[in-house]
């Protein structure tokens, strides 16, 4: 009898396989992280295309990430419109960033940056001064629609 149980126990392990877990992808495009080393460490910034897989340079997990460098400064009601409009400028940065590198945040940013910042772009001579202004000004443009307010807003810490 304990032989037959020890049989019937064996044969249901060997015939069960383990259950494949594969971890969910929560670093999506548009989610906003934190920037954790190198020069922009603590700066926030949006993702814009997530490499689970890596690329033929890059063997490991990264993302191309666009970031405020630079936030834009308080404004105040007696300030005039050509103060504000300087105080309100963002200098935005674009680096791809190992995942190991970045904290994700609950926050999501609603742009989409896929055609206007990509790793050719990116990584071409001379483009990269290009790419980044016409991302300061969509930028810009969002920090005034008061849209995504604390993006905008400089880490206290």
């Amino acid at each position: 009898l304990l032989n037959l149980v020890l049989f019937i126990v064996r044969q249901f392990f060997q015939s069960t396989e383990p259950p494949s877990v594969t971890m969910p992808k929560f670093l999506k495009s548009g989610k906003v992280v934190v920037v954790l080393q190198g020069r922009f460490a603590g700066h926030k910034a949006v993702i814009v295309n997530p490499y689970d897989e890596g690329t033929k340079e890059r063997p490991y997990g990264h993302a191309l990430v666009a970031g405020v460098a630079k936030y834009p400064r308080k404004v105040s009601k007696r300030m005039g419109i050509r103060r504000i409009s300087r105080r309100s400028t963002v200098k935005p940065f674009v680096k791809s960033v190992n995942y190991t590198h970045l904290m994700p945040t609950r926050y999501g940013l609603d742009l989409d940056l896929s055609n206007l910042v990509t790793l050719s772009k990116v990584y071409e001579n001379g483009r990269r001064h290009a790419v980044s202004k016409k991302l300061a000004r969509t930028f810009v443009q969002r920090y005034k629609t008061g849209k995504n307010k604390w993006f905008f807003t400089k880490l206290r810490f």
